[in-house]
């Protein structure tokens, strides 16, 4: 069964971030950072609310998530595993899938570690539940995004410091292109607003789901699984 496949895939790539010093970095990293920025935040703010501390989020993700994802394909090409993995009983559509869902599951893991500021803010005042709720689930998508994009860049080298590069590259560009729209006008004007990360995100955090948003997010997650798939089948053997 094809699921089955793409499930002992996700497993293996999931255990491997733990059999090296990374997954505990990243961990210990991120909370940190996060924990710090959360208290000064809500010192400073003096309000019941996680939007500040989605937008540190969403910034630190974008240093994050490309040393995440880095490895996926570069270190199979570089070891030369990867025509062992492309000769295996297991279509590329399952070995994509299951290495996005390996990373997926570590990202999800990370997010998971910061629902205690909701407790916190719970337990000291009375926020505003769907907008938490909606701000979480904004950047785990983004997040989601951000690592198909760098999955889609891993497969395009044999170098994981390129792949790394190149993400931070397109996210980057992504994120800051927003600043751009006083430079344009008209459909120019609007064409970036939309390709923004930070326009998409921010209707989230402030509790307002539209259908745009997720087809924002969930048609740049597919174009980059597809892309990521084409991409192997080219270059595996080169």
């Amino acid at each position: 069964m094809i699921m089955d496949k793409i499930y002992f895939i996700a497993k293996k790539e999931l255990l491997s971030y733990f059999k090296s010093p990374v997954a505990y970095i990243t961990l210990v990293l991120s909370i940190s950072v996060f924990n710090a920025f959360f208290f000064l935040i809500i010192d400073q703010n003096r309000e019941v609310s996680l939007r500040d501390v989605f937008h540190v989020m969403e910034f630190m993700f974008l240093f994050l998530i490309p040393i995440m994802t880095m490895r996926l394909f570069s270190e199979e090409k570089a070891n030369g595993t990867m025509e062992f993995l492309m000769t295996a009983p297991v279509t590329n559509t399952a070995i994509v899938l299951g290495k996005y869902l390996g990373v997926l599951a570590f990202f999800s893991l990370l997010i998971s570690l910061t629902l205690v500021y909701f407790a916190i803010i719970e337990f000291f005042g009375s926020p505003d539940r769907l907008t938490i709720v909606s701000g979480y689930f904004g950047v785990w998508l983004e997040g989601a995004f951000f690592i198909a994009v760098g999955m889609m860049t891993s497969s395009w080298t044999r170098n994981q410091i390129v792949a790394a590069m190149m993400s931070y590259v397109i996210l980057f560009l992504l994120y800051f292109m927003i600043n751009f729209t006083k430079y344009f006008n008209g459909a120019a004007e609007t064409l970036i607003q939309y390709l923004s990360t930070l326009t998409h995100l921010e209707h989230f955090i402030v509790g307002v789901i539209t259908l745009g948003d997720l087809a924002y997010y969930l048609s740049g997650i597919f174009i980059c699984i597809v892309l990521t798939r084409l991409s192997i089948e080219n270059k595996a053997f080169q």
